[in-house]
């Protein structure tokens, strides 16, 4: 055993620790692999805040671990603000443990004489989000591990305007959190007075959000009748998704009754994640049984949306996140340019990982399109910057995430939900299916194809492996992928784009961010980046090509499904 790792243990076993806490440290000292994994490293406090598995442990989501957290956000917070009344807001999703987690957050905010606007029961993030603006909050914290496995639980820390952390107040909350030594430096009790029940008032003011972002009411009306089938995946969704939708006028909603309570153990599903197959196929399922118009499924705390649709030949199939973004970013540009509310200053934001058809349909608009860094901070950041200058719409990435209008700055799968099936009303009325509308935007702009791969590497080394896989990369750019040449190398990190046959290079003017981009002569576009909330590398594919007609779509699919395969297996994923 590493002394250093047993020290560690040592420090709870005789330190300031509940004895159930206690308890579990000395069961764990049996099983040495298992007590390395808890205790080898601090659980990092990253840009977006915690994320882990749950247990005892340093390097594990637990009482502890979220206190000394919170002491640090705390004490950042009173020294942003002084003599100021600081308040926060507080939510948490279905997960085991996170209400547990929220109330602790609580308890140690207002220990410091922080006011706590704590949500009486599970709600979607992105009612965190509105909370703290209508609220005006100097931050908010939401107890959630979004789509991870059910052994995970999370913390995500929000600054004033509603958006997660961005520099600079992102690393200076780190270095609070890293000064926080022990547990003995923790305001755990006192105060409880400053704490406030929070719920159906803010829920009212939500949901009226949410209608007034409808473009087509009137199209609902003629559309009531819309087959929907919606799950919940035993998460947040089911607190707010069916009001909505009952609110924007639809009347043929199905929840899908398996995944419709919440639970923490997320028994029907091995990941609550609705970009997975397995995860949306009882929902499928009920889709296909009652001919449905359109599948929508909800993570765990109700920031991601799935979508299943009927394709060309009749067949359930789920949209990825850049058809999803696309369709979504489609609709509020065409239904308001029809309705006579687009601006000569209207703007849309996406992810420089996301698929490039979204700045063609910002050019076939004449709308501005703006690229960020993966995450809506980033988008919500920009929003700040072009308050006042410049029109948000809507902003989206590809992993099944919008924001629609700026009155929330964090993915919304709520409102996502709600407009998405307002759009599928619109094309219906029109006598088209989603897929049908999808296929016409592919003539139109051109038939862009996406496809991610994730490889995890868990453990000690993992993340030692995911380093040294980037660094292989930058050590050994490649000249040519799939017998297209690279015409540029994008290095977020260093940020610079690089010409690999010349070494001529320009400045890339985001901020910092462990990204590699590869682009090739034919368009084709491969990105590489470590995931920032689990033990993975991310691989991105897109590539592109005309589409004639609706009758060539399968052909031309079929070129592009055998395009990413023969990249992946140049690069030798």
């Amino acid at each position: 055993m590493d002394k250093e790792i047993q020290q560690k243990a040592d420090q709870w076993l005789q330190g300031n620790y509940d004895q159930e806490t206690k308890e579990a440290v000395k069961k764990l000292q049996e099983d040495p692999k298992g007590l390395t994994e808890a205790f080898y490293q601090n659980l990092e406090f990253g840009t977006g805040g915690l994320r882990g598995v749950m247990g005892v442990g340093t390097n594990r989501m637990n009482k502890y671990t979220v206190g000394m957290a919170t002491q640090g956000y705390a004490n950042y917070l009173l020294q942003t603000y002084p003599g100021t009344e600081v308040c926060v807001a507080i939510a948490h999703d279905s997960r085991n443990n996170s209400r547990f987690f929220a109330e602790t957050t609580a308890h140690v905010f207002a220990a410091n004489g922080i006011r706590v606007f704590l949500f009486e029961a599970l709600r979607p993030t992105p009612e965190l989000s509105f909370a703290i603006r209508v609220l005006k909050c100097q931050g908010g914290v939401v107890c959630t591990a979004s789509h991870n496995p059910k052994e995970y639980n999370g913390y995500k820390a929000y600054w004033n305007d509603g958006g997660q952390l961005v520099p600079p107040h992102d690393k200076n909350v780190i270095r609070e959190v890293e000064k926080i030594a022990s547990v003995d430096d923790v305001k755990w009790t006192g105060n409880d007075e400053l704490i406030t029940i929070i719920g159906k008032d803010i829920d009212e003011q939500y949901i009226e959000m949410v209608k007034g972002l409808s473009v087509f009411p009137e199209v609902i009306e003629k559309q009531s009748d819309l087959k929907i089938v919606y799950t919940p995946i035993h998460g947040t969704g089911i607190t707010l998704v069916p009001q909505v939708l009952e609110r924007f006028g639809f009347k043929n909603v199905h929840i899908v009754k398996e995944q419709e309570t919440p639970d923490g153990n997320f028994p029907t599903v091995e990941y609550p994640n609705p970009e997975e197959k397995e995860t949306m196929s009882i929902g499928l399922e009920k889709a296909k049984e009652l001919d449905a118009d359109i599948l929508l499924g909800t993570d765990p705390d109700a920031d991601r949306v799935g979508i299943g649709v009927k394709d060309n030949h009749g067949n359930w199939v789920l949209m990825n996140g850049n058809q999803t973004a696309v369709l979504a970013f489609n609709y509020l540009l065409e239904a308001r340019k029809e309705k006579g509310l687009a601006q000569p200053n209207d703007m849309i934001i996406t992810t420089i990982v996301t698929t490039g058809m979204i700045d063609e349909l910002a050019k076939g608009y004449g709308v501005h399109c703006y690229r960020v860094l993966t995450g809506f901070k980033w988008i919500a950041e920009l929003i700040r910057e072009k308050e006042g200058k410049e029109n948000y719409i809507i902003g989206g990435e590809e992993s099944f995430g919008l924001m629609i209008g700026d009155q929330i700055r964090d993915k919304d799968a709520v409102s996502a939900v709600a407009l998405l099936c307002e759009m599928a009303a619109y094309e219906k009325d029109k006598g088209k299916t989603l897929f049908e509308k999808l296929v016409e935007l592919y003539i139109l702009f051109g038939f862009y194809k996406e496809r991610l791969i994730s490889i995890t590497k868990k453990g000690i080394d993992g993340q030692q492996q995911i380093a040294a896989m980037m660094q292989d990369y930058r050590d050994h750019l490649p000249k040519e992928i799939n017998g297209s040449k690279v015409v540029r190398v994008l290095d977020y990190q260093s940020r610079r784009s690089t010409d690999p046959h010349t070494g001529a290079f320009t400045d890339i003017t985001l901020p910092k961010s462990n990204v590699l981009q590869f682009q090739l002569e034919d368009g084709s576009l491969i990105s590489a980046r470590p995931s920032g909330t689990e033990p993975k590398i991310k691989f991105y594919f897109s590539v592109k090509e005309k589409l004639a007609g609706a009758d060539q779509f399968d052909e031309v699919n079929r070129q592009l499904e055998t395009k990413i395969d023969r990249i992946i297996a140049d690069m030798k994923l």
